[in-house]
């Protein structure tokens, strides 16, 4: 009998339905385009054994004059340092008490009760105690002198935390803890946390846990929102900064274990902006680019932010704002939309999003400095994070569509725009983080998907091959290979290499699969008699014992639901494999072999050649 050849086109389609794709595909999971063909995506492993705190949303790396390699990684609890193995917490501190703590315990409770006038901490903020000495019991000096993090905040005076020893393991106070830590206890508060959701308006939910009142109207700030840092490095040093927060900085020559510090603080600093939705360097001149600002007011800054004031220090001084004859620092204004969303560098311009428009800023020099140009009108950007700069251009997802940027702005045919935004939970759209993965030709997003609340999907362009792909996958930062040797990105607190191997993080990855569009004989008028699959797969790793299931499904209508007629494991020494159906409709799935996780399926990559199928006409009826 005569074989048929299927080498099906490359891309996910789902804008149609998986009949009127014919030859095309329909759904996957973890697959990949290359070069045309569909292969698994490449595996990840964790960068280290240690965990950070908090949910990571932001990473930067850089090098020092000596070479030393960094990343920075912001969470929102804390900001990170990464060298080696150490991730080192250098999150900022915000204010100190020096002799002022006192301590209350209950007897049978590991709950210690701290009063501290006008601490200013809320709920999740950490807090470092020095100087006590013991209650008198079980909760001694060691239990009381080190970091914790605060649960409650009853009042303006008074916090709580939960007592441990060392190891971390709690420790409950008895009746001989009736001591207050005495008089000498100091403490150092690190900046207040953000939340780790996003929050659309004021009132109920606005805030963090225990704070308020039933009813209570709270006014959104950087403690109270999602927590979102940006940064990056002027020279070997690293400025960051918090949205709706302030900006801080961090000098690599002191340390890499140093605290980072308020930029505004700082010996020399002039007009530095104290509130800013964010910071980027402008490279080839040097200048520190603050988005979103307090104007100057007079002889200091406002301290109100204006969500649309871009302002910008002077030429080789991060510490400058001042606007003088002398120097090049100042300030520019958008006017479309309500506030600056995000930002990207791009060749010799910083491209600038506002929730509606698109600016291009770019260096001219004095006396103006800085040149801003309306690029578009009608393409904002839907997530702080949501914009990457590839070899292609600059991508970014708006509201409804993905645009790319390169001299010009430019909607991006997309095959599975209704799949992605008609699923996407748009409350927590400020979470969207985009990528790139230069390495394989690809710009992506991950986002949350219908009722989640943290991103679990994945969305990717491939700018080579001008395909999509999707699949289920939670990340929540990225950063391409550069500076580091494989793509870095973070979930569920830990660091992880990308492009590993085939494996997920040392156990064999699961439910990677690609399924093809449904495929007929003379457009469905005859039934067809499958009988046998001659597989064409080329296995990436683990050749000889790597296996994958190839499943044929099958119905007589558009409308019928499909049924699984075969499945049959397929190697790389696999000559054939013998079927047996009968239907108008059949479809193609190419699976991992998810039920051998011991051998078949432990670090398998493939990719798919040309399928060839034994099928015969078998009537119409």
């Amino acid at each position: 009998m005569p074989l048929s050849k299927f080498v099906f086109k490359p891309g996910i389609f789902t804008e149609g339905t998986a009949y009127d794709n014919e030859g095309g595909w329909f759904d996957s999971n973890l697959v990949r385009f290359n070069n045309g063909r569909p292969e698994k995506v490449g595996g990840w492993r964790k960068d280290s054994t240690n965990s950070f705190l908090g949910t990571c949303r932001a990473l930067h790396s850089w090098v020092d004059l000596q070479g030393s390699k960094y990343l920075g990684l912001g969470t929102h609890l804390k900001y990170y340092i990464n060298e080696g193995d150490t991730f080192n917490d250098v999150t900022p501190i915000r204010a100190t008490t020096t002799n002022g703590i006192v301590f209350a315990a209950t007897n049978g409770s590991s709950t210690i009760t701290a009063t501290d006038s006008d601490h200013g901490a809320v709920s999740g903020d950490f807090v470092t105690i020095s100087g006590a000495v013991s209650l008198g019991g079980v909760i001694i000096a060691t239990v009381l002198n080190q970091e914790y993090q605060i649960v409650t905040v009853p009042s303006v005076n008074t916090y709580t935390f939960v007592a441990k020893d060392t190891s971390g393991d709690e420790v409950t106070a008895n009746s001989s803890d009736t001591g207050n830590g005495g008089s000498g206890v100091d403490g150092a508060y690190q900046i207040n946390v953000g939340l780790d959701v996003y929050v659309q308006s004021t009132g109920w939910g606005a805030g963090q846990w225990n704070t308020g009142t039933w009813g209570s109207v709270t006014a959104l700030s950087d403690t109270n929102q999602l927590r979102l840092w940006s940064h990056d490095h002027f020279g070997e040093d690293l400025v960051m900064a918090v949205r709706n927060g302030a900006l801080y900085y961090h000098d690599t020559s002191a340390g890499i274990t140093t605290r980072a510090v308020p930029l505004a603080t700082q010996t020399g600093a002039s007009f530095v902006p104290t509130i800013c939705l964010g910071v980027s360097i402008s490279e080839t001149d040097r200048h520190v680019i603050v988005l979103g600002a307090d104007p100057i007011d007079g002889n200091s800054r406002s301290g109100v932010l204006d969500p649309m004031l871009v302002s910008f220090s002077d030429q080789e001084n991060l510490l400058q704002f001042e606007p003088l004859d002398t120097n090049t620092a100042g300030d520019l204004r958008l006017s479309e939309g309500s506030l600056i969303v995000g930002w990207a560098k791009a060749r010799q311009e910083t491209l600038i999003w506002t929730d509606t428009s698109l600016y291009s800023m770019s260096f001219i020099g004095p006396p103006f400095t800085f040149g801003l140009n309306l690029i578009n009108s009608n393409s904002g950007l839907i997530s702080p994070n949501g914009s990457i700069t590839s070899p292609s251009g600059v991508y970014w997802m708006g509201f409804d569509n993905f645009y790319v940027y390169n001299g010009s702005v430019q909607k991006v045919p997309c095959s599975v725009l209704s799949y992605v935004f008609d699923d996407i939970n748009a409350g927590q759209a400020y979470k969207i983080y985009a990528y790139t993965n230069n390495a394989h030709d690809e710009v992506g997003w991950f986002y949350p998907s219908g009722s989640s609340l943290e991103n679990d999907r994945y969305v990717v362009f491939d700018f080579n091959d001008n395909v999509w792909t999707y699949g289920e996958l939670s990340r929540t930062a990225w950063l391409d290979e550069g500076t580091v040797d494989y793509p870095r990105a973070t979930s569920s607190n830990y660091l992880y290499e990308q492009e590993f191997g085939y494996n997920d993080d040392g156990v064999p990855m699961t439910n990677v699969y690609i399924e093809s569009s449904d495929f007929d004989i003379g457009d469905g008028e005859q039934f067809a008699f499958l009988t046998k699959i001659i597989p064409d797969i080329r296995f990436l790793n683990n050749s000889e014992s790597g296996k994958v299931n190839m499943v044929l499904k099958t119905r007589d209508y558009p409308g019928d639901t499909l049924t699984t007629n075969s499945t049959n494991s397929i190697g790389s020494t696999t000559q054939q494999a013998h079927i047996r159906g009968r239907a108008r409709q059949a479809v193609l799935r190419i699976e991992s072999d998810d039920t051998d996780t011991n051998s078949s399926n432990d670090d398998t990559g493939w990719r798919l050649g040309a399928t060839r199928m034994e099928i015969r006409s078998d009537g119409k009826r």
